[in-house]
């Protein structure tokens, strides 16, 4: 997967995606991710990418110019299998599991990361295909909704991670909310490793893990505990 990332702030993801599971991916080879300064595609002796918004009020404005020349050239010069330009913004599509799966099946993303008080609308209605957003609440920008969209996304693309059940069993990835987890020693301070995963069985493992997935759930999230308990019921052979 290609993932191309337009920024004014190009310095935010510096560490992000040299640790980790990231740093696996890219040397890997299962995804490339390039950063795209705005700057570079302005045009004046400031290079100015930003500016006042018409009919006055407060804050600075992303300008058309710099991003539609950057768009224009990262799509020509890397040939994107799929020309699909994301914005991030408070006013986009709320982020979920189920999109990053969705995200992970493309052969390529442009990640534009909105900042200041906004991108002129032009950008939105000529470039961009979807706008998404990570939650109800502001960031200075859209650079750190990038990096959770690049993490969620690069770790359900094959060979990132070691085990492929760590993302099948991941919470949201079924629809609950992950069970609780234990590993040594089996005795910590007098608090004790529950018997049943001790005892081998695999069929009972596996079901006293659904049972403390779905209490969870049920107790944090009754939206996902409604809409699995509803799933359940409509497809009972599943």
């Amino acid at each position: 997967m290609q993932i191309h990332v337009i920024t004014a702030f190009p310095k935010t993801f510096d560490g992000f995606l040299d640790e980790s599971i990231l740093k696996r991916a890219v040397s890997g080879g299962a995804v490339t991710i390039t950063l795209h300064h705005i700057r570079d595609y302005a045009t004046d002796r400031h290079q100015q990418i930003d500016d006042y918004p018409y009919g006055g009020g407060p804050g600075m404005i992303l300008k058309a110019e710099p991003i539609f020349r950057c768009v224009e050239q990262v799509c020509e010069k890397y040939a994107l299998p799929e020309r699909k330009i994301t914005l991030l913004t408070p006013a986009g599509q709320r982020y979920d599991q189920k999109k990053a799966v969705e995200l992970s099946l493309r052969q390529s993303m442009v990640l534009l990361c909105g900042h200041y008080k906004g991108v002129d609308q032009r950008v939105i209605d000529e470039l961009v295909d979807e706008e998404i957003s990570i939650g109800d609440y502001v960031l200075t920008g859209g650079e750190l909704a990038a990096m959770v969209i690049i993490d969620s996304v690069a770790r359900l693309l094959p060979g990132v991670l070691g085990d492929i059940d760590s993302a099948i069993t991941d919470s949201f990835q079924t629809g609950l909310l992950d069970h609780p987890h234990y590993t040594r020693p089996e005795n910590f301070r007098g608090n004790l490793v529950p018997n049943v995963l001790l005892r081998g069985n695999h069929a009972a493992i596996s079901e006293w893990r659904l049972q403390q997935a779905l209490q969870i759930t049920k107790e944090r999230r009754q939206d996902l505990y409604k809409q699995y308990i509803e799933y359940e019921k409509s497809n009972p052979s599943c």
